[in-house]
């Protein structure tokens, strides 16, 4: 096994061939993308699926409410619930940033995560002493939907060997997928494995919001409020507001208008579609009061946003173009 340093080295050489273009790059494997950024970049409001991204080269940093994420080449980031919030990236062109990202398949990583939780019940009947009342064991630790944690070297090395097998076309389709699972078992075996098991296991308050966010995501155009979303979740209206808020650090109304204007956006980019065609779409039901949300969101008019995004990545081919609309 490389250490980590070595293994670093190594990601960033064959990222800089993987990505060779600034912006966003599908690899040979549905769910796993590479990221290249030549130059800093200020700060942006992003929307972040649930996802592993590790970086090689560079670093970013992701804002949530009052807090900071970094993830650089001794961190990584996890999201076990769609997310949006801003980041920001530093790089030069001597040294981009190069990351890759890989897409979490809940289904799969749910049940690894029950096989772990399963394991270390076993190990600790068996072999730990009793723990103390009130004590967090790695099954039950408090659930986090984002964390950002330390790269080690047995999880540089298992993304060295993705990154070696996403660089052949028969590697990419009989070994590459294998790496992915192991990949997801590593993350949950990490530091923070415990915080990001408990947020997949979907249970509790915390799982009640997780399914919310995630049906937010998938069905954003459709009539929400915040009461129709409690009784979803199960939950009064007060402890929706305030369980909402802990997880997403936002409030329920911001979180849909974040999400909103994020795929508006994607669509006047990807699309070409109108600032009102894509504000219809998206579900609001006034263009005036979509315009004003979207400059207070993204700092320029929707016709101005696009027109930016179109001239900066015009070479980009439309599967980079949705990539850097959407997320990251």
């Amino acid at each position: 096994m490389a250490t980590a340093t070595a293994a670093q080295h190594q990601m960033t050489a064959l990222l800089a061939q993987l990505a060779p273009q600034e912006g966003y790059t599908r690899s040979r494997l549905d769910g796993v993308r590479f990221m290249r950024a030549n130059r800093p970049v200020g700060r942006t409001p992003v929307l972040y699926e649930p996802s592993i991204v590790i970086v090689c080269q560079g670093s970013k940093r992701g804002y949530l409410a009052d807090r900071v994420y970094h993830y650089d080449a001794q961190h990584y980031l996890v999201l076990s619930v769609p997310l949006p919030f801003s980041t920001e990236t530093d790089a030069t062109t001597d040294e981009p940033l190069l990351a890759v990202s890989v897409r979490l398949d809940m289904t799969t990583v749910a049940d690894l995560a029950i096989e772990v939780d399963g394991d270390d019940l076993a190990r600790q009947a068996h072999d730990a002493p009793r723990p103390a009342p009130g004590s967090r064991t790695p099954g039950n630790a408090a659930p986090e939907g984002i964390v950002s944690t330390p790269l080690d070297a047995t999880l540089a090395d298992t993304t060295l060997r993705l990154l070696r097998a996403l660089s052949s076309p028969i590697e990419a389709r009989v070994l590459a997928p294998g790496i992915v699972r192991e990949l997801c078992f590593r993350v949950l075996q990490g530091e923070q494995g415990g915080a990001i098991r408990a947020a997949l296991a979907s249970q509790g308050n915390f799982g009640r919001i997780s399914r919310v966010l995630q049906s937010i995501h998938n069905d954003y155009a459709r009539p929400l409020d915040v009461s129709l979303l409690a009784r979803e979740a199960g939950l009064s209206v007060p402890a929706f507001h305030a369980h909402f808020k802990a997880i997403a650090r936002t409030s329920p109304i911001q979180y849909i208008k974040s999400v909103r204007l994020h795929q508006a956006r994607l669509l006047m980019i990807r699309d070409n579609l109108t600032a009102a065609a894509a504000s219809a779409r998206v579900g609001y039901e006034s263009a005036s009061q979509f315009n004003r949300e979207f400059k207070r969101q993204f700092g320029r008019s929707p016709g101005e946003e696009a027109r930016e995004m179109k001239f900066a990545f015009a070479l980009l081919p439309a599967a980079q173009l949705e990539a850097v609309a959407s997320t990251h």
